[in-house]
């Protein structure tokens, strides 16, 4: 139930402070104003203290009630000897005086005879504030004033300082409210602008930054939060366009050089082949370089469709838009995989119906061949590669590849589609693929507007492909 926003929390001390305010000068009130009457009481009977009392054992002159006249209504009077109290009377309207409890007898008989007042309080009479002298004759006379009336006017203070500390209370939080946010829309503004930059895509590609925040001034410190963002922002703007600017070179300089070594490649090749079939003994050494020749430039012309086929990617350029059979698909690079690997196990799981999908066929299937050939090298022989399709919900087709090998080191999973990143680091050049291959697989995905995700623990890794159908 804490406030959790700025606003409300300032707000919420603005109005506890305010009462404590409140609370502070109604209870300084209240108590001097209850002292005030008080002392006004103890002059009032300082002036008439022991006349009544005494006239009360006078009884054949003034009667049982003694002498009233110029008392006002409520006065006491109590006549005590030897701790006794032998007379008590109340002046009143009527002939009828309450009659003293022994518990109210004993209350009275302990006020010392000093002359000053003390407050009492009586089960019959309610709250007296009485004084004590002592007698001509060895007793001790009390008369006492009724407090009803002090504390009546004090409580009618108190209702009075809660009504107009409530009244306060109220004015106070909504012209607080209103000018705390009021103040605050600045901080609002840059709220706002932080908001519009977490929706942007940071990641990758030429970003757009919002419009600053507009300045305020730097002698507050709403004023310093705006500044320092706006300082922020600019930062983070200029460090995207060099990041923007150094990937767009990088990705001119990979298409660029993958597009010239194709050329020179095709024309190695060319020649190795050219010389392979050239009548006459070839001596073996020679020989064995013309097809390690070879095989090497197959391997580098390879590397270099896959670097001109990310940049494409990166570029933005549409892939083909046809109507692809994501089963056969599947079916058939299942099939050139088992050629490949026929000591692996691979099964197929599909689903009864065809499953469509709108996309570039090539591109697929480099996809599922690539996620394959993964699980073939990096697994042992003997190992099960499962393979399913299947439609989880509508619009949607799943691809997933699934093996039972050793795993992929939790350290490894997080960075698996980036380029160039292979399992082995201590793997030579010569064996094993470029790194290239799930990075493949992530563009071509997500140039299809789908997604690719991989969860492996020892025993289990699973390659998991999400693609609109």
């Amino acid at each position: 139930m804490r406030p959790r926003t700025l606003r409300t929390r300032l707000v919420a001390g603005v109005l506890i402070l305010l009462a404590l305010a409140c609370a502070a000068i109604g209870v300084a009130t209240s108590l001097a104003l209850n002292r005030f009457m008080v002392d006004r009481v103890d002059q009032q009977l300082s002036m008439t203290v022991g006349g009544f009392a005494a006239s009360l054992e006078h009884g054949k002159e003034y009667g049982e009630r003694g002498d009233s006249r110029g008392q006002s209504l409520g006065t006491l009077g109590v006549r005590l000897a030897d701790g006794r109290v032998t007379n008590a009377a109340v002046v009143t309207r009527d002939s009828g005086s309450p009659r003293l409890s022994a518990g109210d007898a004993a209350v009275l008989a302990a006020v010392p005879a000093d002359g000053r007042g003390h407050s009492v309080e009586l089960s019959v009479l309610d709250d007296y504030r009485v004084m004590a002298i002592d007698g001509a004759d060895g007793d001790v006379l009390v008369t006492g004033l009724p407090l009803e009336g002090v504390n009546a006017t004090v409580h009618r203070l108190q209702l009075a300082e809660i009504v107009g500390f409530a009244v306060v209370m109220i004015i106070a939080g909504v012209a607080g409210a209103l000018w705390v946010r009021l103040s605050l829309r600045p901080l609002e503004r840059v709220a706002a602008t932080a908001r519009r930059v977490s929706t942007l895509p940071l990641a990758s590609g030429e970003v757009a930054l919002p419009d600053r925040v507009p300045d305020e001034d730097p002698r507050t410190e709403v004023g310093q939060v705006g500044e320092a963002f706006n300082r922020m922002l600019g930062h983070i703007g200029e460090a995207l366009a060099r990041r923007h600017a150094s990937e767009q070179r990088m990705r001119t300089f990979a298409a660029d050089a993958s597009h010239e070594l194709r050329t020179p490649l095709a024309t190695v090749r060319a020649h190795v082949e050219l010389a392979r079939r050239t009548p006459g003994d070839v001596p073996e050494e020679i020989r064995h370089s013309l097809q390690r020749i070879d095989a090497e430039s197959a391997r580098m012309g390879k590397l270099v469709d896959d670097l001109l086929l990310l940049a494409r990617l990166d570029a933005g350029r549409p892939l083909a838009r046809d109507q692809v059979d994501l089963t056969r698909l599947v079916i058939d690079a299942t099939g050139d995989a088992r050629v490949s690997a026929p000591d692996h196990h691979w099964r197929l799981e599909l689903p009864e119906e065809p499953v469509t999908m709108t996309g570039d066929a090539d591109r697929l299937y480099q996809v599922v061949t690539n996620l394959l050939g993964n699980a073939r090298v990096h697994t042992p022989p003997g190992t099960t590669v499962t393979v399913s399709v299947r439609v989880p919900g509508p619009g949607k087709a799943e691809l997933t590849v699934a093996d039972d090998g050793p795993g992929i080191p939790r350290e490894l999973q997080e960075e698996l589609f980036e380029r160039f990143v292979r399992a082995d680091k201590a793997r030579s050049r010569a064996s094993g693929g470029s790194g290239l291959g799930l990075a493949i697989v992530r563009a071509v995905v997500a140039a299809h507007g789908g997604t690719v995700d991989v969860e492996s623990r020892p025993g289990r890794t699973v390659f998991r492909v999400l693609l609109p159908a």
